[in-house]
C-alpha cells in the first residue's frame, strides 16, 4: 500500500502522542490535528488495512514496526527541517508549518544534506 501525505501525517501524530506516555486513542488524534471523528475513523482504518497501525479490545492504537518506521522517518525530517529554518532567521511557527509541507515531499538526498549541514553548524 503506497502511503499518502495525509497517512504519513497520522501516523506521525500517534507518533507523537504515544511519545508523551499516554496511550493513544482516535479521538486523541483528531483532538490534535483538528479533525472530525468520522475522517480519523477512516483514516485510521486504512491505515490497519495498509498494516501501519494496530487497535487492542479497548480501540488504544499502536504502530506497527512499519509504521513506527515511517512515523519516526517524518518526524526526524520534521525536527531537522524546522531547526533548518529556525538557524536561517524564520520564526519558529512559520518554520514548523513549512517543515511540514516539505518533509512529505523532499528526496532523501537532499535531506541527508540538510540535516549534514544543521548537525555540523
Amino acid at each position: 500500500m503506497h502511503l499518502q501525505e495525509s497517512g504519513q501525517m497520522y501516523l506521525e501524530t500517534i507518533y507523537i502522542l504515544s511519545k508523551k506516555g499516554n496511550a493513544v486513542r482516535s479521538i486523541d488524534v483528531g483532538e490534535y490535528m483538528g479533525y472530525s471523528k468520522p475522517s480519523v475513523s477512516r483514516a485510521v482504518g486504512l491505515l490497519k488495512q495498509g498494516g501501519y497501525v494496530v487497535a487492542d479490545a479497548d480501540g488504544f492504537l499502536s504502530l506497527t514496526d512499519e509504521g513506527k518506521r515511517v512515523a519516526e522517518k517524518m518526524y526526524e525530517r520534521h525536527t531537522i527541517l524546522t531547526k533548518f529554518f529556525i538557524n536561517l532567521g524564520v520564526d519558529e511557527e512559520t518554520a514548523a508549518e513549512d517543515a511540514c509541507k516539505i518533509e512529505h515531499d523532499i528526496s532523501d538526498k537532499s535531506f541527508e544534506a540538510i540535516k549534514n549541514f544543521v548537525n555540523n553548524n
